[in-house]
């Protein structure tokens, strides 16, 4: 039989991986019999730890939720997972880096030395692109307060920052507040989005949460709609391709590039790349206009051959028509 502080340590990790335990089948995992988890089970509570007799032909526990926090137990797998989760804090977009980095610290004092050791040897630097600006950081209580609205299925009011200062100028009372069904808080690129139906413009939105201040109190309650293709990353990879097909681009073409395919396929992340020969490859892919998907493959240092459609044929003409203006000297 395990000592009594690993048992209870194996029981209270079991407790919080799900529901409703069956007494019988904690005994069982912990290999003890069912009298033994019920005085194991007091010396929780006596702990500070909210565990619920649940009724039942069998019986069994639940872990509640408390008024107070009790000790917080970690295995090793976890403390190494929040220690790289509070590292990489930084890279979220969500302006808590200070308090992440306090939360760390508070953690690692309280861990064994064993752990905290291998806590230490983890140093993880969240670094941007070269040439990238920083990403705005949204306001960790604009998070809460949207995120409480998403939850709660209530409408959300709020003043939404204009990105142009000639718009500012154009009307200095500002736009009236925004009123939409929050549906969905994601991140993209380092930079935090609400998806909701726009109860005034009666379509779909996303907005950068960095630019919305909430007003309060919200608005009633809602049944949610069902989001376009049922799946938020696919609408919103489309809404970011320009497309209202989600998974899609608006403008896909096709060309015939003299380089090898494992060439191309290691500068294309999201083309379809086939074989013709050693030295030639099908390029099939997709951007959010013609003369930036004709930009994308003219970056390749090889012939191209136009397959299709006529609209890829004009913006690779146009395009050639402003390089030779630039060439030159001339305005475009």
């Amino acid at each position: 039989m395990p000592k009594t502080s690993a048992r209870l340590l194996a029981l209270l990790s079991l407790l919080q991986t799900r529901r409703d335990w069956p007494g019988q089948e904690l005994a069982g995992r912990l290999e003890v019999s069912p009298r033994t988890v019920r005085r194991d089970v007091d010396r929780l509570r006596e702990l500070g730890y909210p565990i619920v007799t649940t009724k039942g032909p069998d019986g069994g526990y639940r872990l509640g939720a408390g008024t107070e926090l009790p000790p917080l137990l970690f295995d090793d797998d976890q403390a190494v997972a929040l220690a790289v989760a509070l590292q990489t804090a930084a890279a979220t977009g969500a302006g808590i880096e200070e308090a992440a980095t306090r939360a760390l610290s508070t953690v690692r004092q309280v861990m064994p030395a064993r752990l905290r050791h291998r806590v230490d040897s983890l140093q993880v630097t969240a670094v941007e692109r070269p040439g990238t600006r920083p990403n705005p950081q949204a306001d960790p209580q604009v998070l809460v307060a949207v995120s409480a609205a998403v939850r709660a299925r209530e409408v959300l009011r709020f003043d939404y920052t204009l990105v142009s200062p000639a718009e500012a100028d154009a009307d200095p009372a500002g736009p009236p507040p925004r009123r939409v069904q929050p549906h969905h808080l994601i991140t993209w690129g380092g930079r935090w989005y609400l998806v909701a139906w726009d109860l005034d413009r009666d379509d779909w939105r996303t907005f950068r949460v960095d630019r919305i201040t909430p007003r309060t109190p919200t608005g009633p309650r809602f049944t949610p709609r069902e989001l376009p293709g049922g799946d938020v990353a696919a609408f919103v990879t489309a809404r970011f391709h320009g497309s209202d097909r989600p998974g899609d681009w608006p403008c896909r073409g096709e060309v015939v590039l003299d380089l090898p395919a494992h060439v191309v396929s290691a500068y294309t992340r999201d083309g379809v790349v086939e074989e013709l020969g050693p030295d030639r490859c099908r390029l099939v892919m997709g951007a959010w206009s013609w003369p930036a998907l004709a930009a994308t493959i003219g970056r390749f240092d090889a012939g191209i051959q136009v397959v299709g459609p006529a609209e890829l044929k004009d913006a690779f003409a146009y395009l050639a028509r402003r390089f030779a203006d630039a060439a030159a000297g001339e305005p475009g």
